[in-house]
């Protein structure tokens, strides 16, 4: 019996290659196109693709992503590309009858404020965070984007996860593009390293956070093809619970054996006070991530002295 053929978008990225690393990922036959091969900005060239490539289910993965810093400096690039993106993908695989379709989006699209566990229901119910609206405002289309399409046609199935932080293998360490636990990785290795006495907190460290190993996101999707039709069309993927941003200081402190001090800077921006999603949906589905903190940020430091420092 022939595999079902899957065309997996940003599959050089962190997501999609632990997604195409995975075990399970032997069910399918993967097609992932890199930048070079298919520039998903391009719609004609997209709706090329999708109609020779004929897959069975799209997964869009690919985005322009980074963190703070990165978000802060290009906000521009972090809206236009991500809707581009977004907007081709969906659209070009509705044009080629594609059934269905998996959209993984980010949990900077719920409000600011609101109050937290993050549910669902909550996209669009208020202020995003400006440090990284371009990009949340991007996500928020492209989720709507599937909505509207298995509205107008319920044979299509596109549905969007939306998963918390992510870290692990295949990350970016670099300081200009990295999300705060590849940078705290980087700055503490760093700091071990020349034997720094003090690392460098921005802000006072109590903000929280929720991130799982992106190695648990791909178990995820691959375990939601498998049972596609059970699929919520809307679903948060997370842990259920947080840590402060110094909780993920004092753990890479520890899993690297660094033992110098933490310096808070207060001047500097830290974004939203607290981000955790509700998974109560994920529950009711039956799935969990399995990776604890320490497991999670081992296996990301192993990647990084082994190939992450090559990034920088």
């Amino acid at each position: 019996m022939a595999k079902a053929r899957i065309l997996l978008t940003g599959g050089r990225g962190m997501v999609g290659r632990n997604i195409l690393e995975h075990p399970l990922a032997d069910q399918w036959d993967f097609i992932a196109p890199g930048s070079h091969e298919l520039d998903l900005t391009d719609f004609a060239a997209t709706q090329r693709f999708m109609k020779e490539v004929k897959p069975d289910v799209v997964i869009h993965s690919a985005g322009r992503v980074g963190g703070i810093q990165a978000n802060m400096a290009h906000p521009v690039d972090f809206l236009v590309t991500n809707v581009d993106l977004g907007r081709n993908v969906v659209l070009a695989a509705r044009e080629a009858g594609v059934s269905k379709l998996l959209n993984l989006a980010s949990s900077c699209m719920y409000p600011r404020n609101a109050v937290n566990p993050l549910h669902e229901d909550l996209i669009l119910k208020g202020e995003l965070e400006p440090t990284n609206e371009g990009y949340a405002l991007a996500k928020i289309f492209a989720t709507r984007l599937c909505q509207y399409v298995s509205r107008e046609n319920p044979n299509l199935q596109y549905k969007t996860l939306i998963p918390c932080n992510l870290y692990g293998r295949h990350d970016k360490f670099s300081p200009a593009h990295s999300h705060l636990i590849p940078a705290i990785i980087h700055k503490v290795h760093q700091a071990k390293l020349h034997g720094l006495a003090s690392v460098e907190i921005w802000g006072d460290g109590l903000a929280r956070r929720e991130f799982m190993y992106t190695g648990d996101l791909a178990d995820a999707v691959l375990r939601g093809l498998a049972r596609f039709e059970q699929l919520p069309d809307l679903m948060n993927i997370g842990l259920g619970h947080d840590f402060s941003i110094n909780d993920y200081y004092t753990a890479t402190a520890e899993v690297i054996g660094w033992e110098g001090n933490f310096m808070h800077d207060t001047t500097k921006p830290v974004g939203m006070k607290q981000k955790l999603v509700d998974i109560e949906r994920q529950r009711t589905w039956g799935w969990m991530p399995a990776t604890s903190l320490r497991e999670g940020i081992q296996k990301a430091y192993q990647y990084y002295l082994q190939e992450g420092t090559h990034e920088l």
